[in-house]
């Protein structure tokens, strides 16, 4: 069955040069001018993937962002936003409101696909079971879940692989750089800053004291370490 995407694209020239690629490769596309009825749609139809334009009539594609992370069934929803805001300030709060990734127009649709087929990578469930506990913390990567003490707690698909990355290799100092590569791949939007911007997310969801964190420790100079506390 194809996957379902949901579009929100006021412009109609490139609402339907978007869902003819989407349709080309496979995907089921659905587009929406204006958000009104895209979460009521979505609670319906659960989308994998939606493609948000950020200035939209009627709304605002960043407060629809927020409004879905927000949500219980639908946060957990790969976002990609697709819009004409370029500046990496513009770029950084769609990461900070929890996009996955940030395409600008104009675009190459084949690049289109090529993002949204990566985003859906990162969404991927692993083959076998794989989890991992310490302290009150439960990181299960087959259900991509999160519990944090005793709570199950939402995060992104990006969010959630660059934890269960840090936390599987414990005491190692990841550089900014490879952080990039091995949990974006070939995501260009994504710059060093980026990964802060996903850090201080993470550190918001499993620390007591994100600006004095136990876990996700940052070494000056040099990048990110995960420290996992030894049972005595």
């Amino acid at each position: 069955m194809s996957q379902t995407i949901f579009v929100l694209e006021d412009d109609t020239d490139i609402s339907r040069l978007v869902q003819h690629h989407l349709e080309a490769a496979g995907f089921a596309p659905r587009v929406f001018a204006n958000p009104v009825s895209l979460i009521p749609e979505a609670e319906r139809q659960l989308p994998a993937l939606f493609l948000l334009d950020i200035m939209v009539p009627g709304g605002d594609g960043l407060d629809v962002c927020r409004r879905l992370r927000n949500h219980s069934a639908l946060a957990s929803v790969p976002i990609i936003f697709l819009t004409a805001r370029a500046a990496e300030n513009d770029r950084v709060l769609g990461l900070e409101v929890g996009a996955d990734d940030y395409i600008t127009k104009p675009f190459s649709t084949r690049e289109l696909i090529a993002r949204v087929k990566a985003v859906l990578r990162r969404f991927e469930r692993p083959t076998t079971p794989s989890v991992i506990r310490f302290d009150e913390i439960i990181i299960d990567a087959n259900a991509m879940q999160l519990h944090v003490r005793g709570q199950l707690t939402t995060t992104t698909a990006t969010e959630f692989r660059l934890l269960d990355y840090l936390a599987r290799h414990p005491g190692r100092v990841f550089s900014r750089d490879h952080l990039l590569d091995s949990v974006w791949g070939d995501a260009r939007f994504v710059t060093p800053r980026s990964v802060d911007v996903y850090v201080r997310r993470i550190r918001e969801k499993i620390e007591l004291d994100a600006e004095n964190p136990r876990y996700l420790k940052t070494v000056r100079g040099a990048g990110y370490r995960f420290e996992i506390p030894r049972v005595i």
